[in-house]
């Protein structure tokens, strides 16, 4: 599960190489890449959304990958629902408050502009969203947003209108129960989303935890360092 504003197609690499070892399954989070619109957004809806995909799709129970927000899905989703999570792996996030408004300010103005104005080119949007967004490799990812209309304009498919109120829930902590189940937490050595003082809450919810670090790698660590990452999940599941 990919993180917030982000979408399934993020893990599209890493799900082709998977594939040759398990059937996976990669989704995109409501309010986000071709998933539905709705007004209902935490982390108890998202985790029920999942297990709704579980049941339309005959999983019984699966391996569990979530990056920063898809993280913290996936672990409402094992600590709500433990018999439908074999092993979980939570990628550059903690089960703690974050200030997400604070880290997402300009980004989020940024998507709004994108969203009440009218562009019919990328490079357009681009130069748009490099007033509020000066980071290349950032903006790059937030406009895979972008999508063609039938009018040849370009528009969000998330739904900034609703995200950008539910920030609050973003950065929510979980309920406070534990899921006993193996579980790999992976950091990335550059990121500040998790700390070496961590370990101590991710266990208290996850008492079967290990943290493991991906050197040379930020918040996106699976973008950033893949082989590493890729070499961390084989170590854990193997």
């Amino acid at each position: 599960m990919h993180g917030f504003l982000g979408m399934s197609d993020n893990w599209r690499t890493h799900a082709r190489y998977w594939s040759t070892y398990f059937e996976v399954h990669a989704i995109d989070q409501r309010n986000h890449g071709k998933s539905f619109h709705s007004i209902q957004f935490d982390y108890e809806v998202l985790a029920k959304d999942v297990v709704a995909y579980m049941d339309a799709n005959k999983l019984e129970n699966a391996i569990v990958l979530g990056h920063s927000m898809g993280g913290k899905t996936a672990m409402t989703l094992a600590l709500n629902y433990p018999e439908r999570v074999r092993q979980l792996i939570v990628a550059d996030i903690a089960p703690k408050k974050y200030d997400v408004a604070s880290k997402f300010s300009s980004i989020i103005e940024g998507l709004l502009h994108l969203d009440i104005n009218t562009f019919t080119s990328r490079a357009t949007a681009d130069d748009a969203l490099a007033t509020f967004v000066p980071e290349i490799g950032l903006r790059q990812f937030l406009l895979k947003n972008l999508a063609w209309t039938p009018e040849r304009t370009l528009k969000l498919k998330c739904n900034i209108q609703v995200l950008k109120h539910k920030l609050d829930k973003i950065g929510a902590a979980p309920k406070e129960v534990t899921f006993e189940g193996k579980t790999l937490f992976l950091g990335g050595q550059n990121s500040d989303y998790i700390l070496e003082q961590d370990l101590a809450k991710i266990q208290s919810y996850f008492p079967n935890a290990v943290l493991k670090w991906i050197a040379d790698a930020g918040h996106w660590l699976h973008a950033e360092n893949p082989k590493a990452f890729t070499a961390a999940l084989h170590d854990f599941l193997d």
